[in-house]
């Protein structure tokens, strides 16, 4: 085969015919690299193909390698492919000077086998790139589930877990504490819950601030959570945690739990340069978890927690069915005041207040009773507590005032005036001074037949407010007498100030006079009686003695220069009529004994 040689310059230069090659196929396709080192790469593909051409004997497998390079260089498209077959056919014999015989034929099957490798090396890449895509899609699958997990986990945690210390939430804990009750197979066993709350912190949040507060919290909780090791603690907010004693033998491994949280907490704390002491109170419940539920023993956990709070905190007390049968049953009693007011269910009682010096009637007391439809009568004792923890004193007792002064006007000059005891939220209440005036125009009752009985602690008081108002209540010709005196503060110099006009004995004092004269027990409270009466009327006050049950008690009470008595020896508590038409008690002062009527 005849051949021209390949001279730069010449026609047959590949260089030339490399030129036209790339400006044929540029555009065609994305080129990742420039229009000179495109020319190069076609330029070496040029070689190959004359050499295939001019090679004895003929190789046409060139063409399989040709065809794949064009394809690796990212000729790849089918125009890249077209103009690649048309430059090839019309231009290379003739631009490299080939001439030969048969150079047509072998053209031919070269430009096939060209083909060919093309269309078998785009096929490859195309397989490359679909399992590379598939490849990719698989591995992005699965970081995406990965990162759904991870997505998952943590609003899981978020969810379940309190955001300043990290603990298990309400949330979990209740998860938790019902898998313990509901697991099956674990019906014969039983668990304690032991609910903790952080006496007085409101303190710390109030005198230091919260971010303080916080930081207390967040060392309380780590503490616990070291003390506890394997039982589950969470707060469930506020400065209240819960710990979750599964699998118990008996209360004392709740007990024992307890225990671990106080002494944990016994140390104090150092927060942000503050030395901070912490207790806790905690109230514990442990049963079988047969026949119970979480509500449940939050409830009884609750409860009992406000036992140990009510004792003084930090302490623990464990859960009393009994007592707590006794809690709702006051709860429900506190609850039925409202209705039982509006049903006219309660009543007053009167008990005189006698004159030790020649058995007159100088007063009554008016107290309330209830009449339960259930419980049938009901003494103080058994409600008025309710109502003062409750606040449902302040509509109770204006019952009570208003009934004593609208009954007391009916009276007539029978008894001298009525004496009605007052809550200490009543007497805080800023309209009392209006409260009674309206009552005493309403009733017609004149001030001067009114006595507002007041515990020793509300007089004792530094707020001017109420004192202020008992002022005035003194200026308009009230009685102001302080009920129980000698249990309380006992401020004396406070006690000069104060609008009183009568002191009331606590019975603790006169009970002790019923023993012999000789008794030193009998004394010694004779002689505290025997001050308190010389200390009351060297301020102008009266004395009346609380709980006189005998005629020996009324004699050493006149001896000592008491003013007046009140007790069931000068007559029981009873309906108005009853006791305004008793008979002056002198013949009780002769040491005769009354008969006492039922109340």
């Amino acid at each position: 085969m005849g051949e021209t040689p390949d001279l730069p310059g010449h026609p047959s230069c590949p260089g030339a015919f490399a030129r036209a090659w790339a400006k044929a196929v540029s555009g065609t396709s994305y080129l990742p690299m420039t229009q000179a080192q495109l020319e190069l790469l076609l330029q070496r593909l040029t070689e190959r193909l004359a050499g295939a051409l001019r090679a004895e004997p003929f190789d046409p497998r060139v063409g399989h390698q040709v065809g794949a390079e064009l394809v690796a260089a990212h000729i790849a498209s089918a125009e890249g492919l077209g103009r690649t077959v048309e430059v090839i056919q019309l231009r290379l014999i003739r631009d490299l000077g080939l001439v030969a015989d048969d150079v047509e034929d072998r053209m031919a099957r070269l430009l096939a086998t060209v083909a060919t490798g093309y269309a078998r090396a785009l096929r490859d890449r195309t397989l490359d790139e679909q399992e590379s895509i598939r490849r990719a899609a698989m591995v992005a699958r699965a970081q995406a589930e990965r990162a759904l997990r991870d997505s998952e986990a943590r609003f899981r945690h978020q969810a379940t877990h309190d955001p300043l210390t990290d603990l298990p939430n309400r949330l979990l804990f209740t998860e938790r504490l019902t898998a313990a009750i509901g697991a099956p197979g674990r019906s014969a066993d039983r668990v304690g819950v032991c609910f903790l709350d952080l006496d007085r912190f409101k303190v710390v949040n109030d005198s230091l601030g919260h971010q303080i507060g916080d930081a207390l919290l967040v060392s309380v909780a780590r503490r616990l959570r070291a003390a506890l090791g394997e039982h589950l603690l969470a707060r469930l907010g506020g400065d209240e945690f819960v710990i979750l004693v599964e699998r118990t033998a008996r209360v004392d491994d709740a007990v024992a739990a307890a225990e671990a949280a106080l002494a944990a907490l016994a140390e104090p704390f150092l927060v942000d340069g503050h030395e901070l002491t912490v207790t806790a109170s905690i109230g514990i419940v442990e049963r079988p978890v047969g026949g119970t539920t979480p509500g449940e023993l939050m409830r009884a956990a609750d409860s009992t927690l406000h036992w140990a709070k009510a004792a003084g905190g930090a302490r623990w007390s464990v859960f009393d069915p009994d007592r707590h049968r006794a809690d709702l049953a006051r709860y429900a009693l506190a609850a039925a005041i409202p209705a039982a007011i509006d049903r006219g269910e309660f009543f007053l009682d009167y008990q005189p207040l006698t004159s030790l010096r020649d058995g007159t009637m100088l007063g009554v007391e008016a107290l309330v009773r209830w009449r339960h439809p259930e419980l049938g009568v009901l003494r103080p004792d058994s409600f008025i507590g309710l109502a003062e923890e409750t606040g449902l004193i302040v509509r109770l007792g204006g019952w009570v005032l208003a009934e004593a002064c609208r009954e007391a006007e009916s009276w007539g000059a029978r008894a001298p005036f009525v004496s009605v005891n007052l809550a200490v939220r009543q007497v805080h209440r800023p309209g009392l001074v209006q409260e009674v005036r309206s009552l005493l125009a309403a009733t017609g009752l004149p001030p001067e037949r009114l006595q507002l009985e007041l515990t020793e602690s509300t007089m004792m008081s530094t707020a001017e407010e109420p004192v202020r108002a008992l002022r005035v209540l003194a200026d308009l010709g009230v009685r102001i007498a302080i009920d129980d005196f000698g249990t309380g503060y006992c401020n004396l110099a406070y006690l000069r100030d104060l609008p009183v006009t009568e002191l009331k004995v606590a019975g603790e004092f006169v009970t002790g006079l019923r023993a012999p004269a000789v008794d030193p027990a009998g004394r010694t409270d004779e002689r505290i009686l025997a001050s308190l009466v010389s200390l009351a009327h060297a301020l102008d006050l009266t004395v009346t003695a609380e709980g006189v049950e005998t005629a020996g008690q009324a004699e050493r009470l006149r001896a000592i220069g008491c003013d007046a008595g009140q007790g069931w020896y000068f007559g029981r508590p009873g309906p108005a009529e009853g006791c305004l038409g008793r008979s002056p008690a002198l013949s009780t002062m002769a040491g005769v004994e009354p008969v006492a009527s039922a109340g």
